[in-house]
């Protein structure tokens, strides 16, 4: 049962790019410390990225980045990718659960230090002794919110850039879900070795 007293920060994850037939796996996680002042004004208005337009999402992400380097260690926000390949070579499971830690990593919050609230059926590495996974979180918890942002937001990026690469495939309007577009483009031109999943298809 965790004490107030050992909690020194709040950290916030969830992912984006589960289902696609390409691309890679984004994991966001956001921290913030406990008893931030500025926070809970910070993210007054923020909602699961799902329910954000692109441009919605932008600048969240722009907002996100500046409290980032305003606040100098208060905010912390990171993201780790698992690619298609590791999807397809040890399973969605070990592609998420590696891709969550990687990103915790990053960030070098303390896990006994540290209150993980999780989307969904996500769980940290089990040192993360304080962790609580909330259904629907993304959409209630605004830490989770802010971490499904730059899940969301880092992995478009990504497309987009893949999309510049493979023109013919229209990544950058997909963003590797399997649309009519995506599926047309796929009997037309092939699979793309590393960048689409084969178990997905």
């Amino acid at each position: 049962m965790k004490r107030d007293k050992e909690i020194k920060y709040l950290v916030g994850i969830d992912e984006a790019g589960r289902g696609p037939l390409a691309g890679p796996l984004a994991l966001g996680v956001f921290c913030v410390s406990v008893g931030n002042k500025t926070f809970k004004r910070f993210s007054k208005g923020v909602r699961d990225s799902k329910k954000l337009n692109e441009e919605q999402r932008d600048e969240w992400y722009e907002k996100i980045q500046r409290e980032q380097e305003k606040q100098d260690g208060e905010v912390l926000f990171a993201v780790s990718f698992a690619s298609a390949e590791m999807i397809d070579e040890k399973g969605l499971t070990f592609a998420t659960k590696f891709a969550l830690a990687n990103a915790l990593k990053k960030l070098k919050c303390q896990c006994h230090e540290t209150l993980v609230l999780l989307d969904g059926g996500l769980h940290a590495p089990k040192e993360y002794i304080f962790q609580k996974t909330i259904i629907h979180g993304d959409d209630i918890e605004p830490i989770i919110s802010l971490a499904s942002i730059v899940a969301k937001v880092s992995r478009d990026k990504k497309m987009y850039t893949l999309a510049k690469k493979y023109p013919e495939y229209g990544f950058e309007k997909h963003k590797g879900y399997g649309t009519k577009m995506h599926y047309e483009r796929i009997e037309q031109y092939g699979i793309i070795e590393g960048i689409h999943r084969k178990r997905f298809l």
